[in-house]
């Protein structure tokens, strides 16, 4: 299969991704000291937001998962998840870390190309 390669490393980044989301989501809920400087976010609090990179880390995982096994069901998932995720690494540019931010931004934009490019065999094309 053309792409097989890129969509097997869209499903480790997915994963990689996803398991970061739910470490900082947890850290947020913790009230950990990874946020400086009192820094305002687009929600309320950091209990929220907590609540909100465990969901998309969560489905990151699932679509990750899913998308290593073969199944369509990971396509469709994989470029939804992947999709938030950079819509979420884009919200949080404003913080502490943007640089760090903006490469996970550049990393799912990667990916979701990765999903949407996989395609037939180069022979059936032809």
């Amino acid at each position: 299969m053309r792409g097989a390669g890129r969509v097997a490393f869209a499903g480790i980044m997915l994963v990689l991704i996803g398991v970061l989301n739910v470490i900082y989501g947890i850290g947020a809920l913790d009230n950990a000291n990874i946020f400086v400087n009192d820094t305002r976010f687009i929600f309320s609090d950091l209990n929220t937001l907590g609540w909100v990179l465990i969901v998309l880390g969560a489905f990151e995982l699932i679509a990750g998962f899913s998308l290593l096994s073969g199944n369509a069901f990971g396509r469709i998932f994989g470029i939804i998840a992947g999709s938030l995720g950079a819509i979420g690494a884009l919200l949080s540019i404003g913080g502490a870390y943007p640089w760090w931010n903006l490469a996970i931004f550049f990393v799912l934009i990667w990916v979701v190309h990765g999903i949407v490019v996989f395609g037939e065999d180069e022979d059936a094309v032809a």
